[in-house]
Parts: structure tokens; sequence; C-alpha cells
């Protein structure tokens, strides 16, 4: 059975300073996949013994960017969705191996006012037709701060955050295309009705104290993966970052 940790660590040289060392450890994931890293290469010196690294770098210094760090060497890896336009922001790695392929992703926001969120549609609809050429090949497995609550049951409250960054009708919308097109959100097949189960808080108002959050990070598995889905969870008890790490466990 593989174990796959994905974290939103906000800055992954600040997280270092707050006992990432020591949740890396414990959690020993097979594969450990962050985002929003901020930095560019050459900024930070990690690489965990046994594992193979990965890293995307954003052009824009000290914003975005992705790293996987895995154990198995895959067969090969990229970086980007194959489109420009859209690659300059280090969001996306896929690890290719012999039965399955593995992303881990970082989604634009659509920011205060929404005045990202045409971005962000076009983006939707490209890493949608990314992962679905993959999945033509074989199954895939892909992580990461989607930046969405899909359903009410996915924030503490829906009704006031209606329409804003990351509940928007656009954004959830967005959301169901992909599972619909052959999908599944891993936690919601094991805990279809769990409610008060988050990944991100805000740091304003003592917001993680009061348990009012956001579910925006997943793992996301082609459908026919799903008899060999085992377990996922999230981790609200490591801190260091406005999110905290999410889990899948799989037999592939």
């Amino acid at each position: 059975m593989k174990k796959f940790i994905s974290w939103n660590v906000n800055g992954i040289r600040a997280v270092m300073n707050k006992d990432f060392m020591t949740s890396f450890n414990t959690l020993d994931a097979d594969i450990f996949c962050v985002q929003e890293t901020k930095v560019q290469e050459g900024q930070i010196d990690f690489s965990p013994e046994g594992y193979h690294c990965y890293w995307n770098y954003a052009e824009k210094k000290g914003y975005s960017g992705t790293a996987i760090f895995t154990k198995e060497e895959p067969v090969s890896v990229s970086y980007g969705i194959n489109q420009a336009f859209y690659d300059n922001e280090g969001r996306v790695i896929t690890l290719e191996f012999e039965n399955f392929y593995f992303i881990t992703c970082y989604t634009p926001n659509s920011q205060d006012g929404l005045r990202r969120l045409e971005y962000r549609m076009s983006w939707e609809d490209l890493f949608r037709k990314y992962v679905l050429s993959l999945d033509e090949k074989k199954p895939v497995i892909f992580c990461g701060d989607l930046n969405v609550a899909h359903n009410e049951i996915d924030l503490k409250n829906p009704k006031t955050n209606r329409m804003n960054p990351g509940f928007t009708d656009e954004e959830r919308g967005k959301m169901t295309d992909m599972l619909r097109c052959g999908f599944i959100d891993t936690f919601r097949f094991f805990y279809p009705d769990t409610v008060d189960a988050y990944s991100w808080w805000s740091y304003r108002m003592k917001a993680r104290e009061r348990n009012v959050g956001w579910r925006i990070d997943y793992f996301i598995v082609s459908e026919r993966l799903s008899e060999n889905l085992r377990g996922a969870s999230i981790h609200p008890e490591i801190y260091g970052s406005d999110h905290c790490p999410v889990e899948l466990l799989i037999e592939i």
C-alpha cells in the first residue's frame, strides 16, 4: 500500500522553521507533495534522504511553486500543462510511473474582487484537458491546493461566502466538470457526509482555533482506481501553514 501526502506549505523556507522535518518524517509518505513553495532555484537545499526530488519554480520571485519528493523513481517527469502562457508560475509537476500518472497542482486563486477569475476559468479547462489526455493512457492521481470548496459541506459558512474566491458558482462548476469526466474526490468517497473537515483556515479571527475553515486541498483519482482506494484523511493536528496536509492510501 502506498501513502501519498499533499500540503500547501505557504512558503517552504518559513515552514522549515516550524517543525516541518518532524512532520515530514512522521508522515513517512511514499510521495510527498508541497505547493506554494515561494522559492527560486538555489534558495533552499532540501533533499531528504531516500527521496527523488523535483521542483517547479515560478518565474516571479517569492510566488507559487510546487515540489514532489518520491521514494520510487518515476519513469518520466514533466512540468506544467504544455501551455506556455500558463506554465510560468510553477503550478504543476507530473510524474509517470509504470501503472499510473501522479500530478501535483497549485490551482490559481481568483483573488480579491475575482479579478483573476477569467484566467482561472481558462486554466481549469486547459488543466482538465491535460489530465484527460493522460487518463487516456493510464490512470491518474492528482492532488494539491485546488483553491475551491466544491460543495456547501466543504466550508464553514457557505451562505456568506458564496461568490467569494474559492466558492463561486464558476469555480465549483469546474470541479463538477472534472469529476463528471470520470474522477473521484477521494475524501468524499470515504466520508460523503462528514462536516467540519477542513484543510485551510484564515489567519484572521482565530479561524483555526474555532475550526472556521475550508476544504480546498484534495486527492482526485480516476474512477477506475476506486477499488484500489484504502483511505483518505486530513491532518489538522499538523501546524506550520494556514493549510494542513491531506493524505491518500491506495494499493497501486
